[in-house]
């Protein structure tokens, strides 16, 4: 048996003092304050204890471009951020998640390395529909497509009809398809992206490329009758057609990324592209925006859309540069730092990090402390303040536009299973998804 103790213990139904009692790795039982006696007690005093933050859109890169981000260096960064699960994501590794044998050749490169919980999702890039059910049945929580080109070769977009087709698929096997949702037609409209100019890259990717493309994700949920989640919203004005389409039942969610809600175009300097990602950090007002789509609900979760590279890669041309925010390990306190500013509390930033993303993946076991949950914990200082330094990270480039920014709250340690991630001995366990489930692979 272990035992948490703390004064600030964040539980979906506020944050209160309670000792955890944790035994064979999950939570046994949630106790007065104070009331549990054992020798091994970790006692948090004021520290925050929080359920083991749950990042469902991470690119961990390997195999293939292990250059970029590997699964020892991704989840050591995921576990000093307070991530105790990831869900990788399908493309930019070599092979592609697209097929059985890739998804085999992924666990088998993740498995002696992690050292948080993780699964995967499968790619749904406009290849034989018969690979979508033979993922499915291999375990994957769901699939990853795109509506406009990918970035990498060996990824493809699903073009014209094959967006309903793939979305019938999905539906008939019960599994989730999660969007990058942008539209190419109005992004070649656009004027071109060029130079060092952040506000040329950010007219190159105007709002209408997110609304024209959800717009038509919703229509084609509407007639498969598919289960559909867009990623990494950064425009606002998507969120009324996502508001709209849930009124009349169609099954559709959302979420935004930390960047998103803690970075606006003015905060970026022209030729800084650690700070390019698809599509791109808007101006405050639509911050606002984003973080009052929170409030109501109509965005579900928030997780990292963790995408490094190589430094020689993020070039100062925003044309050439890969696209892409590293910011794993730091995404709860760019979060908390302005949720604590608008008003929100713990119990806001868990539902969003944790219990959501772990709903959204079938992850029954995972995202809140209650009992029978694995005790996936992270003691937190909330009230702590700190600036970014990125040789501290742990991902394996240190190229971030979170560098050198003031944050507040501290992770100071995490918990799988009730074990300390101590950073050497690897402890995370691969995961597959099962009916309604999750279970170690």
């Amino acid at each position: 048996m272990t035992a948490f103790r703390s004064r600030r213990v964040v539980r979906p139904g506020g944050t209160r003092p309670a000792d955890v009692v944790v035994q064979a790795g999950r939570i046994d039982a949630i106790e007065p304050f104070g009331s549990v006696s054992d020798p091994g007690l970790i006692d948090l005093g004021e520290l925050a204890l929080l359920p083991g933050l749950v990042d469902t859109h991470v690119h961990v890169d390997e195999p293939g471009r292990t250059s970029w981000e590997g699964f020892a260096t991704a989840t050591k960064a995921a576990a000093a951020g307070g991530v105790t699960t990831l869900i990788d994501m399908p493309l930019n590794c070599l092979p592609p998640t697209t097929t059985v044998e890739s998804l085999a050749v992924k666990r088998a490169a993740a498995e002696p390395k992690i050292h948080v919980n993780v699964g995967f999702w499968g790619g749904a890039a406009g290849g034989d529909l018969g690979d979508l059910e033979k993922l499915h049945a291999g375990g994957v929580f769901g699939f990853k497509a795109f509506l406009s080109p990918s970035g990498v070769p060996e990824f493809g977009h699903l073009v014209g009809a094959a967006l309903d087709e793939t979305l019938a698929e999905t539906a008939r096997l019960g599994a989730l398809c999660i969007v990058h949702a942008e539209a190419p037609e109005v992004i070649d409209a656009a004027p071109a992206a060029a130079g060092p100019t952040y506000a040329r890259f950010l007219a190159s990717r105007p709002p209408e490329v997110e609304h024209a493309a959800v717009a038509r994700l919703i229509e084609a949920a509407r007639r498969t009758s598919a289960r559909v989640h867009v990623v990494h919203v950064s425009s606002a004005g998507v969120l009324p057609l996502i508001a709209a389409a849930r009124s009349e039942n169609v099954a559709i969610t959302a979420e935004t990324c930390p960047h998103y809600l803690f970075l606006t175009a003015a905060d970026i300097a022209d030729g800084d592209t650690s700070a390019k990602c698809c599509p791109p950090i808007r101006e405050a007002a639509n911050r606002d925006a984003l973080w009052l789509g929170l409030a109501s609900g109509v965005i579900d979760v928030v997780v990292s859309d963790h995408s490094p590279c190589p430094p020689e890669l993020k070039t100062a041309d925003f044309a050439t540069a890969w696209g892409g925010v590293a910011g794993l390990q730091v995404g709860l306190p760019a979060v908390w730092t302005q949720a604590k500013q608008r008003g929100f509390g713990l119990t806001d930033v868990a539902r969003w990090m944790s219990t959501g993303p772990a709903a959204l993946a079938g992850l029954v076991a995972k995202g809140a402390i209650e009992i029978g949950r694995d005790a996936d914990l992270v003691a937190f200082a909330p009230d702590a303040e700190f600036v970014v330094d990125a040789a501290q990270l742990h991902h394996r480039h240190a190229n971030t536009p979170y560098a050198g920014r003031a944050m507040s709250g501290v992770v100071h340690a995490t918990w799988l299973r009730g074990e300390l991630v101590d950073g050497q001995a690897p402890r995370g366990q691969l995961l597959e998804r099962r009916g309604d489930d999750a279970h170690v692979a």
